[in-house]
């Protein structure tokens, strides 16, 4: 069994409700300072309605906060003069760059939350739209986060993204299932109810399947396999993909979605296989003396990672899929023994897990092998690292001790230099495999 150290997480976390990212000092870098101002009122505006656009805004205020390598959030200002109209001097007095400001009006019997992004340094509006205020006020809080982002940065945030995982938060059947959350922690739902064990779950990257592994508990244990399913998230409905005997298990998508790389051990030792979804025909991709397990592929499809343990324990490896074995390259030394490589969005850099003083800490490498860094240290032990979409972030599991029969295991999001924002799930059982989500309305 694994040894992990106990450690007080310095931060605070509200995970039922999201993460709110709290500030431990200004780094030493030029950011952009951000103020979203209170709200204006037009005309007579319900309670209710009025503490759902506060809530709103006060969310879209802590999504900006998970971006503190570029972007400082002010304290929120009173709401000043006429909506339509900015005073560009006061803020640029104040170094602020840009503001969100936000109105509540009726129309008819609909409230409505108009909202405009402006940039004080250029004197103009960047953005402009209104949403009806119904529904999840976070939902309509990470859409305002989204335009605004995107008109300021010009590129996509993560705001409206997701993240699945897996939890045994049915502690009392033994059973693990799939979960989904927002990126900040917030609205977890369930999507699997095998009453089995789910493992190592995998993305399209359209966001629209997910692949996994289900161990079925409800089988007899002589007759227990490691199934390979798909859950399409349209329809919510579950299909086998793969029940070869022996391991279907680590599989991920190709760029295009339409094939998928998998471990199998159906012929003996488990290799790497190129299946295609729609015929099922197999590829071979390793033949090795040792087991190959674990695949990340790059977005373009030229570059496959795995773990190999080709030198007696798994460490990384690379390969060019549609090559042959010999050009198969070791491109990790450290630690002990090595665990789910996973490839940034550009595919420059690949961060895994290590096991090192007797705990597992993160790290990155470039994809040719230079360029180590380590991302944790004196954490806990740390596993199951993947990028986000955009490349900012990382998510990854965390655990620690509390005694000698209990331990936490929660999942903890870091920028990609290692400064961890905090943990995204609390109470929640141990969580695994978190896997980040394109935008998808679930």
């Amino acid at each position: 069994m694994k040894l992990f150290i106990v450690l007080v997480l310095a931060f605070n976390v509200f995970a039922q409700k999201g993460l709110t990212v709290v500030a431990v000092g200004e780094a030493e870098v030029v950011k952009e300072k951000i103020v979203v101002e209170e709200i204006y009122k037009e005309g007579l505006i319900a309670k209710p309605d009025l503490d759902n656009a506060e809530k709103i805004l006060e969310v879209v205020r802590n999504d900006f906060r998970f971006y503190s390598n570029y972007f400082s959030v002010q304290p929120k200002a009173s709401a000043l003069g006429d909506y339509e109209s900015l005073n560009y001097d006061f803020y640029r007095q104040k170094e602020v760059n840009y503001v969100i400001r936000a109105k509540l009006r009726k129309i008819a019997t609909q409230t409505q939350l108009e909202f405009r992004v402006l940039s004080s340094t250029e004197s103009k509006v960047l953005a402009n739209s209104a949403l009806s205020l119904t529904g999840d006020y976070r939902a309509l809080a990470h859409e305002i986060s989204d335009l605004a982002y995107k008109a300021i940065v010009k590129k996509e945030p993560i705001f409206k993204h997701k993240i699945v995982f897996v939890s045994d938060a049915n502690r009392k059947s033994g059973t693990k299932e799939l979960y989904v959350m927002d990126f900040d922690g917030a609205n977890v739902k369930q999507l699997t109810f095998h009453r089995g064990i789910v493992i190592s779950p995998s993305v399209s990257p359209d966001g629209q399947q997910i692949l996994y592994s289900l161990i079925d508990e409800t089988k007899v244990k002589k007759s227990r396999n490691i199934n390979l399913m798909l859950l399409d998230l349209r329809t919510m409905q579950t299909k086998s993909i793969s029940r070869r005997k022996g391991i279907n298990s680590g599989a991920v998508f190709t760029a295009d979605g339409q094939s998928i790389i998998l471990t199998l051990s159906h012929q003996g030792n488990a290799e790497l296989y190129k299946m295609n979804l729609a015929t099922r025909k197999l590829e071979r991709l390793t033949k090795s003396g040792a087991p190959d397990v674990d695949p990340s592929i790059t977005a373009d499809g030229s570059l496959l990672t795995f773990l190999s343990a080709r030198p007696g324990k798994p460490m990384i490896y690379t390969m060019n899929p549609s090559a042959t074995e010999n050009q198969v390259k070791r491109i990790s030394y450290v630690g002990k023994f090595n665990a789910t490589p996973r490839f940034s969005p550009d595919g420059k850099e690949i961060v895994f897990a290590s096991w090192l003083d007797n705990r597992f800490d993160l790290f990155k490498i470039n994809s040719d092998g230079s360029g180590l860094g380590r991302l944790t240290k004196d954490f806990g032990s740390n596993e199951d690292p993947d990028y986000s979409k955009d490349g900012q972030f990382i998510v990854f599991t965390s655990q620690r001790v509390i005694s000698q029969s209990k331990a936490l295991q929660n999942v903890y999001i870091m920028d990609t230099e290692g400064k961890i924002l905090g943990s995204l799930t609390e109470n929640f059982g141990k969580c695994i495999s978190p896997r980040w989500l394109k935008s998808l309305k679930i």
